[in-house]
């Protein structure tokens, strides 16, 4: 067995220990090292670790770094499959090997015990300096440290560092993510002075009031708070009275320094105290409810090296969305993160980098979990997070692994980190029993289920002790509402139920960001486009955001969801509920504007009483005489910061909600100023020109048009098209069966009824004789033409629609478009509380959103009227009842069709799709089924616009 494959966890390493910030001389490793990529460890060079060994031939590659994302090896992507023969601990012969050098000047001053702490290395790492050996690690996202003191010299040293891309942890690393092997994190040397302070532990605890202090350092160590007038020896535990506490709402942190004679060291004390009480979380005594997200580490062009700015402009997306808490999926994040979250303030689920998911598809045979050659490599991972971890005030909750299945290695792990750390809640998933852990979890539960849990009457365990015990848990969603593309819906219902139910304590959305990456010609690349002989393609685009940070309109979504006080308009007051775990809201500015169809003709701040947390209150809103004249009139009411914060400027809106003041008067059915007469064998009506034989809609003021009389079907959202239930198809291949994307038009009848022309239409598709009855009566006032549109199912209909709508072909030349309706982003059934009612304009090209998959989006949902404008002109419409708009410079085959951005080709048309009915987006890739409102299910169904 080569050490690589060796189950455990290396050799060499140091006892783990806190990251800390220390005075100690230390010289930082990074940059420029000699790097050589070999396919196969037979191939790595011999004796390339010697002092005297050539590298001169060898690239200069950048130090952290994944080496495949810069030209040397391909990344590639699974979800849940090992990427390799399934024969643990062995890995293939063919073993992506990167041998790093680097050499180095020592100052001549230095001296002493010293080590070389490495804090990433994917994923099995063999050291030497100056030729001698000094360990293995294994364990890519935790640190390792070697004592080098013996072996450092005066001047030139020379670091050598082989690493392999598979070893036996691969085994315990398969998250869904991009396999990078690579020195990823920091280098560095660290003097560690013999009367140095060594480890640090601090237990700051908050009861009463008072902080409680105590904390473990080497011998001789003082610890130093200076604002609270704070000294004392280590290892005494100190009360200090009124003392603010840390929480992700108020992050109030106190500087301290340890001392020894040799070395000193800065802290962040952050003191907060998380207990579970009456089956409840709480930390400092109050219910908290994670408003979070799940957290890969990832950057679109360095792969897993993350810059501090990116770390931080992440949190400050986060924040800024209302999003309160993250947990680390599925490993520990770089340690800067975790001083940023006790800086910015968030609840922080920590995670060890154990993963065996891939186990799941051969049934669990072999799981390393349970396999005693992986005990001390599992305890190893477990122990070196939480030694690394165990000072910030931000991580309230550890986390054996992700998706490991259940095992003897799992049991070992809780109950070392129970012993070391009691002050922090344990978490798993993967096991229902919860017979290791303290709080209850699932991933991708429905509403239903999540209900039938906060009510604590799910089903039993067969074991009674256990049952009665995981029922006394406080129940999180560690995974919940997968995002991907357009979606996921359903997000408020879900919130709802954290509200009503004291057990439900929130959750962690799947997830942050989306892993494209950025190649060189500006595109992104998703799974399978590096040639993966096995890969889960578009399944790494599930996140909140795209690779730079941009926010998805799912995002807004999250950040309406999330809103921390809740607004309601009610006749003319406003009643507000403070839904902070810890803020009153004197940090807020309560502002609205009263506008007729987007014209603002009032505005104002609302005078509001400091609510506490939990507090609720009612003030009135002011009296508005501006008349409305016909014009629909509605009422906006903002929440937004009072005053600059470490997150986001004063103005800053944490909260909104809308009421309708006055609504517009309902169209006056009035008689056709124009009569429907035939020219040249082509049917008119006004401005409307038609085709005798299929009465479509071909021309309009002089302009062509193409006319699709009725719209089933969708381009596929990645929600469409997956799910998890086995026994059920996805929507997009229920669709496919059921013909949606290949709707044949038979022309009923063409025929004049008084002033209209009246053009039946029946649509269906081959194979089956599920159909619908489409019925247009078209008019005109003269300036415009009007269709009332009437629509029918026959037949035996099985499936749901994607759609029911209409599209249009028209003039490329239109370029804006205004609108009176849902904006300023898209809409759909189940995800459009972010969306408010106003008049916006946008390009024709900022109405799509850039999906890295091509599918469906943009639709602006309750159009009540539009104009389109540009070289070709103006084009009006009029909807009643309203309807979505969607405007594309391709079909929505293309779109379909397009596996990437670069794929969708503008076309010599503007399509213009109305729906006047459009199917939920839901979340069927994570298991959720969609809500009952959302599903299109055939029927009949009446609708009217007009276009001039």
């Amino acid at each position: 067995m080569t050490y690589f494959e060796d189950p455990g966890p290396g050799y060499g390493v140091l006892p783990a220990r806190a990251a800390i910030r220390t005075d100690a001389p230390l010289i930082n490793l990074n940059g420029g090292w000699r790097f050589h990529l070999a396919e196969s460890v037979a191939e790595a060079p011999d004796g390339f670790e010697r002092d005297d060994f050539d590298d001169s031939d060898w690239v200069v590659l950048p130090v952290p770094s994944s080496w495949p994302m810069h030209g040397h090896g391909r990344p590639a992507y699974t979800n849940q499959a090992y990427p390799f023969p399934v024969d643990p601990p062995y890995v293939p012969t063919e073993n992506p090997t990167g041998d790093h050098r680097l050499v180095f000047e020592l100052p001549p001053s230095w001296s002493g015990p010293t080590v070389l702490r490495f804090d990433g290395v994917d994923s099995c790492a063999r050291v030497w300096l100056n030729g001698v050996e000094l360990g293995v690690t294994r364990g890519s996202r935790v640190p390792a440290e070697f004592a080098v003191g013996e072996v450092l010299r005066p001047g030139r040293n020379v670091l050598a560092v082989r690493v392999h891309q598979w070893s036996s942890g691969s085994y315990l690393e398969d998250q869904d993510m991009w396999w990078l092997p690579g020195i990823f994190r920091d280098v560095t040397l660290i003097a560690r002075p013999s009367d140095g302070v060594g480890d640090v532990f601090v237990h700051a605890d908050y009861l009463d009031g008072a902080g409680i202090l105590r904390v473990e350092a080497g011998p001789d160590a003082v610890v130093r708070i200076p604002e609270l007038d704070v000294e004392a020896p280590a290892g005494q535990t100190v009360t200090i009275p009124e003392v603010e506490p840390w929480s992700a709402e108020v992050p109030r942190l106190y500087d301290a320094v340890v001392e020894t004679a040799g070395e000193s060291v800065a802290l962040r004390i952050g003191f907060r105290t998380v207990a579970i009480v009456d089956g409840v979380l709480t930390v400092n005594g109050r219910r908290v409810l994670f408003h979070g997200v799940n957290r890969h580490e990832h950057d679109p062009v360095l792969g897993r090296v993350v810059p501090e700015e990116r770390l931080r402009q992440e949190l400050l997306v986060m924040k800024q969305h209302n999003i309160n808490a993250i947990r680390t999926s599925h490993y520990p994040p770089d340690s800067r993160l975790l001083e940023l979250c006790d800086e910015l303030g968030f609840w922080v689920m920590d995670e060890c980098d154990y993963e065996t998911h891939g186990f799941f598809l051969l049934d669990w045979r072999g799981n390393p979990a349970d396999d005693p050659r992986f005990l001390d490599a599992s305890e190893d991972r477990m122990r070196r997070m939480v030694e690394r971890d165990k000072n910030h005030a931000c991580v309230v909750m550890w986390s054996l692994g992700n998706e490991a299945g259940t095992g003897r290695n799992l049991t070992a792990m809780a109950e070392w980190t129970r012993e070391r750390d009691p002050s922090r809640p344990l978490h798993y998933e993967g096991d229902p029993s919860c017979a290791d852990v303290d709080v209850y979890s699932r991933m991708y539960a429905a509403h239903a289920e999540v209900e039938e849990i906060g009510k604590r009457a799910e089903p039993p365990l067969d074991d009674p002790v256990l049952d009665a015990r995981r029922r006394a848990m406080p129940f999180v969603l560690c995974e919940y509402s997968h995002a991907g593309g357009n979606g996921p819906g359903g997000l408020p219902e879900y919130e709802e139920l954290f509200h009503r139910y004291e057990r439900c304590q929130g959750g962690f959305l799947w997830e942050w960001m989306e892993h494209g990456i950025l190649r060189p010609d500006g595109t992104y690349a998703y799974g399978g486009d590096f040639g993966e002989e096995l890969h889960d393609g578009n399944y790494v685009l599930d996140g909140l955001v795209f690779p730079d940070l941009t926010p998805q309109p799912v995002l807004l979504e999250v950040r309406k969801a999330y809103e921390p006080v809740h607004l309601t308009i009610t006749v003319n007051t406003l009643h507000l509920t403070n839904r902070y775990d810890v803020l009153d809201t004197s940090h807020l500015s309560v502002q609205w504007t009263a506008a007729d169809e987007g014209d603002v003709i009032a505005q104002g701040t609302l005078e509001l009483p400091t609510v506490p947390p939990g507090g609720e209150a009612t003030v009135q809103l002011p009296t508005i005489s501006t008349p409305a004249q016909n014009r629909e009139r509605w009422l906006t009411i903002r929440a937004v910061l009072a005053a600059d914060t470490a997150w986001a400027q004063a103005g800053h809106e944490v909260a909104f909600t809308q009421a309708s003041i006055t609504p517009s008067t309902p169209r006056v059915a009035t008689s056709p100023a124009a009569k429907v007469t035939t020219t040249d064998g082509e049917v008119w009506v006004g401005p409307g020109r038609f085709c005798p034989r299929t009465g479509r809609l071909t021309g309009l003021r002089g302009w062509e048009v193409e006319h699709v009389p009725l719209e089933l079907w969708r381009a596929p959202t990645q929600h469409d098209a997956r799910t998890w239930d086995a026994t059920t198809r996805d929507r997009k291949a229920r669709w496919a069966s059921a013909g949606l994307h290949r709707l044949r038009y038979r022309t009923v009848s063409v025929e004049q009824d008084g002033d209209e022309l009246v053009v039946v239409t029946m649509v269906g598709a081959a194979a089956t004789d599920a159909r619908v009855l489409t019925t247009y009566r078209w008019s005109s006032d003269g300036n415009r033409v009007t269709a009332d549109v009437q629509v029918e199912p026959l037949g035996e209909w099985t499936v749901p629609w994607a759609r029911l709508g209409v599209t249009f072909g028209l003039p490329a030349g239109f370029e804006r478009v205004t609108w009176f309706g849902l904006g300023p982003g898209q809409a759909y059934p189940d995800s459009r509380a972010a969306a408010r009612v106003g008049r916006y304009t946008s390009t024709i090209d900022d109405f799509q959103v850039p999906y890295i998959y091509p599918q469906e989006n943009g639709a602006r949902a309750d159009v009540r009227w539009a104009e389109l404008s540009g070289t070709a002109g103006k084009l009006s419409l009029t909807a009643e009842p309203h309807l979505a708009l969607t405007l594309r410079r391709w079909t929505v085959a293309d779109l379909a069709d397009a596996s990437h951005r670069e794929d969708l080709k503008p076309t010599d048309q503007l399509w213009m799709t109305l729906d006047a009915l459009q199917h939920g987006l839901g979340s069927p890739t994570s298991g959720a089924p969609i809500l009952p409102p959302h599903d299109l299910r055939p029927q009949p169904h009446h609708f009217h616009f007009s276009l001039g």
